[in-house]
């Protein structure tokens, strides 16, 4: 394998592994997916909530991608609090 070239496997794997081990990056990723979770539930409760009505996929598809962000942010904030113990444990010698 070509190492000049390397795959979109390979450069998305370092781009995930320098973002994980990042702690300014990682809090940057999950400012960004909450405020585009708190944008997305906002406009279908305020915004686009009679279009949600008049079809139940629509619905289901919007809360769903709603839930699957929301749950993004949560294991990624877990991460961030076990990085940031691990961080602090090395730091101290333990």
């Amino acid at each position: 394998m070509d190492n000049r070239n390397p795959s979109s496997w390979n450069v998305s794997k370092g781009l995930a592994r320098g973002l994980l081990r990042d702690r300014a990056e990682r809090r940057r990723l999950l400012a960004r997916i909450l405020m585009a979770v708190l944008a997305i539930i906002s406009a279908g409760l305020l915004l686009i909530d009679h279009w949600l009505e008049a079809n139940i996929w629509r619905f289901l598809i919007w809360w769903g991608t709603c839930a699957a962000l929301t749950c993004l942010m949560m294991l990624l904030a877990l991460y961030d609090l076990l990085a940031v113990i691990r961080e602090e444990r090395e730091k101290s010698g333990r």
